[in-house]
């Protein structure tokens, strides 16, 4: 979601603004006085099945915890995780795959009951209510037919937690390089307890996952001995840098504007599709930065620059002219819906909800998918897993925890970049595979950062080694069910198999 997700990433705007709104402060060190929290119970399995075309797919769903521990052995952190695995003959050749979302402070369920698990709920579109029916149906998106599943809930997300006080737990686990290490060690860890070291391994991440992805990979190849066949980027953030100076970078503008072109194709009925977005992709990476780096004293760039953006993105000329060209994501969500009474959102700018202070300076409530999700995602896995799986556990599961996300180290947002992970990961293995995927409309992790991140990488071996796909959609494009099965598709020659 999150948004990958799943709180997403974006060039000119703070990413913790809607969780913030979303929910109270808390004091870290509040809970450090009680007493510890008792123990998980032991993990759980149940047998399920799904139908799949004119198939039926067995499996055996487990919820179960690993422990995280120091240099000196002392467990520090408790993560738990949800592994399908196909019943059957274990056959040696079949893959497993670990999923991440993102945030920091998502926790897994929107890759699993959203994207690619076995059961999904619907969530996240246009017209997806809060109260809707928790009803989890069978995914005519899921990977489980080509690989087994496990995934992983990051500390403080879904019921995974660290067993240490809060300045250590901050240091340790909520740093860039820590979060990394630690979950890394997990994916170690589950293969070594499942007697799945020989199997061909997977992994994928959405949002902030989606730089989890290559960097854990690289992890993986480089200090664990783990080889990784392959990745696969859902609506990534691969490289926040260029949000660090958008007053004289032009590259987190260019970015932006073809996802807001793109919205403004739905808007007038069109499907956004590789043709219809050359033109655009073309203009943001030549006309569009030549004119930028004029900058705003060349008077006669800016009036080129407000003349385009204003036709692409269907705002308001004089006001495209009187920004110089240069679009917020925040502003242009505002001045979209504002007139209407409504709120766009950050992570698809064609799902709207009412805005309750329509005449306030600024938006004051948190993001119409965010708000939207979490009710339906925290029932859903909540049920299937205390009721359906039976693993009963006496806490509450963070679907997106906004306190782990405040209390992240200072400026990660600008600073996170594994762009050199995958790079290097792909020339450390010549048979790797790597497949970034995006939805046009998002503009938290917009797809043509991740192209232009891409067009800096080296061909090594095989040009289709490394592809970016982009499908109708927001940054859980999975919603939309041609989309979905597109993503499907897609992956599936990643994994070497036929749809």
């Amino acid at each position: 979601m999150l948004i990958a997700v799943m709180i997403g990433f974006a060039p000119l705007a703070d990413p913790t603004a809607s969780l913030a709104a979303d929910a109270p402060a808390k004091s870290p060190a509040a809970s450090e006085d009680k007493p510890g929290p008792p123990p998980f119970p032991a993990d759980a399995s149940v047998k399920q099945s799904i139908h799949l075309g004119d198939k039926t797919l067995n499996y055996t769903a487990t919820v179960g915890s690993l422990p995280v521990r120091d240099a000196e052995g002392k467990k520090t952190a408790e993560i738990v995780y949800t592994a399908y695995v196909l019943d059957g003959p274990r056959d040696p050749r079949r893959p497993v795959t670990f999923a991440f979302n993102g945030g920091p402070g998502a926790a897994s369920v929107y890759l699993n009951l959203g994207a690619i698990g076995p059961k999904r709920i619907q969530f996240g579109a246009q017209g997806d209510s809060p109260s809707d029916p928790v009803v989890l149906r069978d995914n005519p998106g899921t990977w489980l037919d080509f690989t087994d599943l496990v995934f992983i809930d990051p500390v403080g997300t879904g019921y995974s937690r660290s067993l240490i006080k809060a300045e250590e737990t901050d240091k340790t686990f909520f740093t860039i390089d820590g979060d990394i290490t630690y979950l890394s060690r997990i994916v170690y860890d589950w293969l070594a307890k499942n007697a799945r070291m020989a199997s061909p391994k997977y992994v994928v991440g959405e949002s902030y996952g989606g730089y989890r992805a290559p960097a854990i990979t690289h992890t993986l190849q480089t200090v664990m001995g783990v080889g990784v066949s392959g990745v696969v980027m859902v609506s990534p953030a691969l490289d926040g840098r260029a949000a660090s100076d958008p007053d004289n970078s032009p590259m987190a503008w260019v970015a932006l504007l073809p996802s807001m072109a793109a919205a403004q194709l739905e808007r007038e009925g069109k499907t956004p599709n590789p043709e219809l977005m050359a033109p655009i992709e073309t203009y943001a990476r030549t006309d569009y930065v030549t004119d930028l780096m004029r900058g705003i004293r060349d008077k006669a760039a800016v009036d080129r620059l407000a003349g385009k953006v204003a036709a692409y993105t269907g705002l308001d000329p004089v006001e495209v002219r009187r920004l110089g060209g240069r679009i917020d994501s925040r502003y242009y969500l505002r001045a979209l819906y504002r007139d209407d009474g409504k709120l766009g959102s950050w992570y698809d700018s064609n799902v709207t909800s009412f805005d309750p202070y329509p005449f306030a300076p600024g938006q004051r409530v948190g993001d119409p998918i965010l708000l939207g999700i979490v009710a339906p995602t925290t029932s859903a896995m909540v049920d299937f897993v205390t009721r359906e799986v039976g693993w009963k556990v006496d806490a509450h599961y963070e679907p997106l925890n906004p306190e782990v996300n405040r209390r992240w180290e200072k400026h990660w947002f600008t600073s996170i970049e594994s762009a050199s992970d995958l790079r290097e990961a792909l020339a450390i293995d010549p048979k790797l595979k790597a497949l970034i995927v995006h939805g046009y409309d998002d503009l938290s992790c917009p797809y043509f950062q991740s192209m232009m991140v891409v067009a800096q990488i080296p061909v090594m071996g095989a040009a289709d080694r490394l592809q970016v796909k982009v499908y109708p959609g927001g940054h859980m494009f999975y919603s939309r069910p041609a989309s979905q099965a597109a993503l499907r598709r897609d992956v599936m020659s990643v994994y070497g198999v036929g749809s």
